[in-house]
């Protein structure tokens, strides 16, 4: 399934961000129609191409295997992505109503002279109102607009005394808005600005949008992808809030449910319950007190069965296995009404009528309370026709019911199945843990006991039962005390099972520690008979450099004697350490890059990461460090592992080859994401490069508060700031390296 995958990716890797993108349908048609569209729709175009290849992105990352998600690889692989538009898109555009100056050279050039006349104007104007000739006729020092033209406020009284055409008059009728004539001819100019600059906007939206018409096809693709693929994820991360999984499908009409739980009770308060249905019963009758056991067991089969008819996983382990049915019927609460005259039991059965006129052999019926309502006697007899029309009609059915005829029927009769909720008398309160064969005692005798009832009203109440209804009520006693019992033993059992796996486990842990310290003693006596013969080499020449000095026969037997003590303690380290180097020596045709060596003169392990030199040399990767070594001294290793630091710097010389731009760490928390981060800042300062993007999402801020923080303190960092817009704006920062 599509979103079994993506559950898989989700778990491996922070979910993909997807943003709002309007239709495009009508911006589609305009295009054809060869109409201009605006800057909004401009932008939303864009943004699908952008998204289309931030999903790329996320999706062909180097841990990603696409091979192992086939039918998301088929998705993601259709998406068409388009730099140069986008590039395009975003330089011109600064938001969705607003084109930036650069959009083109004669848009800049009308926009700076007419910043520049503003200025003017407003400096005209401004020396106006402060002169001391016209100072006293405006009511308020200030520049304003009226009818798209700069303008004063000027007292009525005295409007007269200044030369301009009036533009408005304030509510009181006190002020009038004059545009001075040593202006008109500005004001003029200024609008005749306006007009070219918007016949500029034009003309460049018109060139923006013609950059789309060969794309329709693929955004009308990527527009349907990015909605399947938006729909697959968010069903995977709603999946993963409620630790859900994907059950398995059978043909053969069954449900099997292990640790099933209703997806809307709190987690740590739902109980699990697990069921088999239509392979040994195909109709399982719950008995038991009023507690909302039995009706909560019947919500959460139908929720869960709903849910994945419908494509959803859904809370149970892995193992559990669902039916599609064709049709599931319910018949659960209490829907009587005064207006249409329905009684508890005339709404029940409309609903029961409905079901068996419409069920078929491929349908799930779930029926509350079925039978209640009427005459117990009458309405037990009801229930059991119904339930046997329903079985063998070959439905799946599941019923509750307080009935004891119907408890009897269901032991004796094939293809049924009677089931409780546990419950606790010492409480009176239900523990929710389904029980499988096992029928419900009603209880209401004890319940009524523990509320307070007087005991000679219910000890009279136990004298009209008869002879045969004790001895029922006797054997569900005991059934159920024996079960009790049987399933603390079986928890017992568990928990001790439990106990060994943890003590074989920890062996095992301890098993595997131990080799790992004998492997790492051998690597350390191998170099330590390596210094041990170097420094015994040393002082064997020493000896015989201060021989070849004397003449002294005393002194010479006494310098023989230690060379020969030395020569020995030589031999004897070598056999001691001589077993430990089973190394190979290599041929030169057995040398190629990526091969794990020994080298010999320096005692360390190593990679080797080029050809044979003419010289018979091979640059090795030892740790952090690249140096040239004689063939000669290289030695294969069996049964290599690569030292962690060697292994680490060796995956960063691979992977700086394809290391990417840019890390999503939305998903994670801070602490995550400032180790994610860090290693990812290490990947691009190896593969130097000068600007990455950190893609963290806007949310609250914390996520990018605590990025920022540690950004600030990190040595492959120069400097970082917010995305721009187009760029990801405050859910994007980008950083400069070193």
């Amino acid at each position: 399934m599509k979103h079994g995958e993506a559950i898989n990716i989700i778990f491996r890797n922070s979910s993909p961000s997807f943003y709002d993108i309007l239709d495009i349908t009508i911006s589609l048609k305009n295009i054809e129609s060869n109409l201009t569209l605006s800057v909004k729709s401009l932008l939303n175009l864009a943004k699908i191409f952008q998204l289309s290849k931030e999903l790329r992105d996320y999706f062909y990352k180097d841990f990603l295997d696409p091979f192992e998600y086939p039918i998301l690889s088929d998705l993601f692989s259709q998406l068409y992505t388009n730099k140069g538009i986008c590039d395009k898109v975003f330089s011109c555009i600064l938001d969705e109503t607003t084109l930036a100056d650069n959009a083109s050279k004669n848009l800049q050039s009308i926009r700076k002279q007419k910043r520049n006349l503003e200025q003017d104007i407003k400096n005209k104007l401004n020396d106006f109102i402060h002169s001391s000739s016209y100072s006293k006729y405006i009511q308020e020092p200030i520049v304003t607009i009226r009818n798209d033209r700069f303008v004063i406020p000027i007292k009525e009284s005295y409007k007269s005394k200044i030369k301009g055409f009036v533009h408005d008059i304030s509510n009181a009728g006190s002020t009038v808005f004059i545009e001075p004539i040593t202006i008109f001819d500005m004001n003029n100019e200024l609008n005749q600005l306006k007009i070219l600059e918007e016949l500029e906007i034009e003309k460049i939206l018109q060139e923006l949008t013609q950059l789309f018409y060969p794309y329709i096809e693929n955004l009308k693709n990527d527009y349907e992808l990015i909605g399947k693929l938006d729909f697959i994820f968010a069903k995977a991360k709603y999946a993963k809030s409620i630790h859900a999984f994907i059950p398995q499908i059978n043909t053969s009409m069954e449900i099997h449910l292990i640790e099933a739980r209703h997806p809307l009770i709190d987690p740590d308060k739902v109980v699990p319950i697990s069921l088999d249905l239509g392979k040994d019963f195909s109709c399982l009758l719950i008995t038991g007190p009023n507690t909302g056991g039995k009706t909560v067991t019947l919500k959460t089969v139908g929720l869960l069965t709903f849910m994945a008819c419908s494509g959803l996983a859904i809370p149970c382990k892995e193992q559990s296995s669902i039916y599609v049915f064709d049709s599931i019927f319910t018949d659960i609460g209490d829907n009587q009404s005064i207006q249409e005259s329905l009684s508890t039991f005339s709404s029940h059965m409309l609903n029961v009528i409905k079901i068996v006129e419409n069920a078929t052999s491929n349908s799930l019926v779930l029926v509350d309370e079925l039978g209640s309502g009427t005459d117990p006697l009458e309405g037990a007899n009801l229930a059991i026709s119904i339930l046997e029309y329903l079985k063998n009609l070959g439905c799946l059915v599941i019923a509750t019911t307080h009935y004891q005829e119907l408890k009897q029927y269901s032991l004796v009769s094939n293809g049924f199945k009677n089931a409780s909720v546990e419950f606790d008398l010492s409480t009176l309160s239900p523990t929710y843990r389904l029980l499988i064969g096992i029928p419900g005692k009603s209880n209401a005798f004890e319940i009524s006991e523990k509320l307070g009832l007087k005991k000679e009203i219910i000890e009279k109440a136990k004298s009209f039962m008869t002879h045969e209804q004790i001895n029922f009520e006797e054997l569900l006693k005991n059934i159920y005390d024996n079960k009790s019992i049987l399933d603390k033993e079986k928890l017992e059992l568990e928990k001790e099972l439990q106990h060994v796996s943890e003590l074989r486990k920890s062996l095992e842990e301890q098993e595997k520690a131990i080799k790992e310290q004998s492997e790492n003693l051998i690597h350390d006596s191998k170099i330590k008979a390596k210094n041990i013969l170097l420094d015994a080499k040393e002082e064997a020449n020493d000896l015989i450099k201060k021989m070849n000095q004397t003449s002294d026969i005393k002194e010479l037997n006494q310098l023989r004697n230690q060379l020969n003590k030395e020569i020995k303690e030589i031999y004897f380290e070598k056999e001691n350490f001589s077993s430990v180097d089973q190394n190979e020596v290599l041929k030169p045709e057995d040398i190629f890059p990526n091969m794990p060596v020994f080298i010999t003169n320096l005692g360390q392990n190593g990679i080797v990461i080029s050809q044979i030199s003419k010289s018979n040399e091979v640059q090795v990767q030892i740790g952090n460090i690249k140096t040239y070594v004689n063939i000669k001294y290289l030695q294969k290793i069996k049964d290599f592992k690569l030292n962690p630091k060697v292994s680490s710097s060796y995956s960063n010389i691979l992977k700086s080859k394809n290391i990417h731009t840019e890390i999503n760490v939305i998903g994670l928390n801070v602490e995550e994401a400032t180790f994610v981060v860090d290693k990812f800042l290490d990947d691009c300062s190896l593969a130097k490069l000068s600007t990455v993007r950190i893609v963290h999402g806007k949310g609250t801020g914390k996520l990018r508060e605590g990025i920022h923080k540690f950004l600030k303190n990190h040595p492959h960092v120069k400097s970082f700031r917010i995305g721009t817009y187009g760029e990801g704006e405050m859910g994007v920062t980008i950083v400069e390296l070193k």
